[in-house]
């Protein structure tokens, strides 16, 4: 076990009323480099859990703003002493790590599909606030996106302790105000097909529902033209 993680163990053990470590995950195809970071106070009772980017030790200093929220918390609230304490944080820690190697490599995956189906350039972007809003929580502080067509393409996780084993996990695609999100094992081509007939058949019923309201108005200001009309 690594150095964040010893020093992970330590500080959760501690009777201290506050405690931030750090588990380093790299090696990773998009992200490069990221930290979790576990957060224990005893007024929250919860170890919250966030993602930056960048490899953090010990003692190092992240702004609010650098930190990605991830509702996948630390539960060791079974461990009976410190040594199930210990086997508790090892087994948890390894499902996050586990579950962020999946999600980066898969979007990694999702980069050339994507060209491919927007016809334009795609960049990465790794801003903890997107510019759209997605219909689930972001696990990576990282995603694709085709500026062109307005389409954002992020991973995505349900909020569940980790003691509860890996959270459910898929790829969250957003145009404007169309968002669906897949199964992280599904098929990217096929997914951004579906997602872009998805994003036209909502174009044509935008398009419909005006077309019905300015016809509406239309007819009721002929009403209001009629002088002859009953009130």
């Amino acid at each position: 076990m690594d150095e964040a993680d010893d020093l992970l163990q330590r500080a959760l053990l501690e009777p201290d009323d506050s405690a931030a470590v750090a588990l380093s995950v790299g090696g990773l195809p998009m992200s490069d480099h990221l930290t979790v970071i576990f957060h224990g106070r005893r007024d929250l009772g919860t170890i919250q859990t966030y993602v930056t980017h960048g490899s953090r030790g010990a003692g190092s200093k992240v702004g609010k703003g650098d930190l990605l929220r991830v509702p996948v918390d630390l539960d060791l609230h079974d461990a009976e002493d410190r040594d199930t304490a210990e086997a508790l944080y090892a087994e948890q820690a390894r499902v996050l790590r586990d579950a962020i190697v999946a999600a980066d490599t898969v979007l990694a995956v999702w980069a050339e599909p994507l060209a491919e189906a927007a016809g334009a350039r795609v960049g990465v972007d790794r801003s903890i606030d997107l510019p759209v809003q997605l219909p689930a929580y972001r696990l990576l502080p990282v995603a694709l996106r085709a500026p062109e067509r307005h389409l954002t393409v992020a991973p995505v996780c349900g909020a569940r302790p980790l003691a509860e084993g890996r959270p459910p996990l898929g790829i969250a695609c957003a145009q404007q105000d169309v968002t669906h999100v897949y199964p992280l094992s599904d098929d990217p081509e096929a997914c951004l097909e579906d997602f872009l007939e998805r994003a036209a058949e909502h174009a044509r019923a935008t398009a419909e529902r005006l077309t019905q309201q300015e016809t509406s108005v239309q007819r009721f200001l002929e009403l209001n033209g009629d002088d002859d009309r009953p009130l």
